[in-house]
């Protein structure tokens, strides 16, 4: 399940995609008043995804966020991997942070194991193939 502050990190940058490139940087408090979220909690998520290299922070009376990567070159998969970590349901099938699970007999023959593989293919599939421009061009506001 997505959590909260995986939803309000896409709604933030689905928020500065909508900005014309090149125009300057928006503040904070406008991004958490747009994309209704929280102003600190807002700030948390900012500073990892500025970390992550997706946004740049310009600081001053004139300061705020912008997008460091064109739109279409931002996919929505990246943003939650930044956000929550592996896409994976389960460890046994993350391909960024795998653990085998301690109750399982055999790894080859899991069913769980097998049908999480193909649930996290799928979605990294969907999630990696939308970018934040595919994402701004459908309606994705109950996000």
């Amino acid at each position: 399940m997505l959590t909260q502050r995986s939803r309000y990190a896409l709604r933030a940058m689905l928020y500065l995609a909508e900005a014309p490139a090149g125009g300057p940087p928006i503040p904070m408090n406008r991004i958490a008043d747009s994309a209704n979220v929280p102003r600190k909690f807002l700030e948390l998520i900012l500073a990892d995804l500025r970390e992550a290299g997706f946004i740049h922070s310009h600081r001053g009376k004139a300061g705020g966020y912008c997008l460091s990567r064109p739109t279409h070159l931002i996919s929505l998969g990246e943003i939650i991997r930044v956000i929550e970590g592996p896409l994976a349901l389960v460890p046994c099938v993350s391909r960024t942070a795998y653990r085998r699970c301690a109750d399982c007999k055999d790894e080859a023959t899991c069913a769980i194991r097998n049908a999480m593989a193909r649930v996290r293919d799928e979605t990294a599939r969907i999630l990696d193939g939308t970018s934040l421009a595919d994402a701004g061009a459908e309606d994705l506001v109950a996000a």
